[in-house]
């Protein structure tokens, strides 16, 4: 006997992100902001003026990628537990990338599922963390091999909290934004060449047309199962060094960066972009004070931990290469040696 279970529906997922400065939020029931404590030192009374609800915790975890663990989703779980929480309370994540991820998955798992709210403060979540819907922690194999997608009710962007990001966060986030130029908007950047994002109207600018830009990509492939890994520009080289490093020695940002300069050698190396385009590319990174060298002591090593990447399997590695600037591929014939070449040039400082 075969029993066909209908499941067949569709879920609307849809949400606004509001990019403009926090309006005043009211939620019923009970409400859970998790945050870290820097973040809740410069910024936890700014929102609380601004938000009301029927019951308020706040649940304070380390800061830092090293703490993006189950150990620390399993302590905001366990205080949602002890304030009896259930399918209608809300999180709110609040804070940079970390927070959001572990904050979403938390989220995602906790009772089968419950709404959480993103408030992104630092300019790498407002571009690409907090929108999209991807939630995880990181584990002793890579960068979030654990998750799942679970997207926010809402995203609030409100560019008053970068006035206290230091200058190396902000840089950190300039790299995701320029990964949005580079591989889907040639325009875009360009005028990142000519406008400095130090300026608040350029900043806002660059923050819109970043998140305009992903939120269409999201639009059409929420599960990333094509049109999205392409956002991962950067990131399959970058997590590899983050992984290395034991997330102590980089932002995110700053391994996304190096890795987008080693990308665009392996295009220039493919004959899909040009020298003149990847220095170019690698000379705005640099204006930012952006690192775009790594040493790497093992090339084998390096390149067998692109095995454990979510976009590849047993016999290939998905590689997301530039084409030109303004264009990206997705790549999985690369020969292992072409790629072993590119990275022996990394050797170990």
């Amino acid at each position: 006997m075969i029993l066909d279970i209908a499941l067949k529906h569709e879920v609307d997922n849809s949400y606004c992100v509001h990019i403009d400065a926090l309006p005043a939020l009211r939620f019923k029931g009970k409400v859970a902001i998790v945050t870290n404590p820097k973040v809740a030192g410069l910024h936890l009374a700014y929102l609380l003026s601004r938000l009301s609800s029927d019951e308020c915790y706040v649940i304070t975890v380390p800061d830092g990628e090293q703490h993006k663990s189950l150990q620390t989703v399993e302590y905001i779980l366990d205080r949602l537990f002890e304030h009896r929480f259930n399918r209608k309370s809300l999180l709110i994540a609040f804070g940079g990338g970390v927070i959001g991820d572990m904050s979403g998955f938390a989220a995602g798992i906790y009772q089968r599922g419950i709404d959480f709210v993103q408030i992104p403060t630092t300019l790498l979540s407002q571009v690409d963390a907090s929108v999209g819907g991807k939630t995880g922690i990181n584990n002793r194999f890579g960068k979030n091999l654990v998750g799942l997608f679970h997207q926010p009710k809402a995203v609030y962007i409100d560019p008053h909290f970068l006035s206290t990001l230091p200058k190396r966060e902000f840089a950190a986030g300039v790299a995701e934004i320029v990964k949005m130029a580079v591989t889907f908007d040639a325009a875009f950047f360009e005028w990142l060449e000519t406008h400095e994002l130090s300026d608040p109207e350029h900043l806002k600018t660059a923050i819109e047309k970043a998140v305009q830009t992903k939120a269409s990509v999201v639009a059409q492939d929420e599960k990333e199962r094509g049109l999205r890994a392409a956002l991962n520009y950067g990131h399959t080289f970058g997590h590899v060094i983050e992984n290395e490093t034991a997330y102590t020695r980089y932002l995110h940002g700053e391994t996304v960066a190096i890795g987008m300069v080693m990308a665009n050698e392996v295009a220039c190396a493919l004959g899909m972009m040009t020298p003149h385009e990847a220095v170019r590319v690698k000379a705005l990174l640099e204006h930012y004070g952006l690192p775009v060298t790594y040493g790497i002591k093992d090339v084998d090593a390096f390149y067998d931990a692109f095995f454990l990447d979510k976009k590849s399997n047993d016999r290939s590695i998905t590689f997301i290469i530039p084409q030109s600037i303004g264009g990206v591929a997705l790549r999985d014939d690369i020969d292992a040696a072409l790629i072993k070449g590119v990275l022996a040039r990394y050797g170990e400082a």
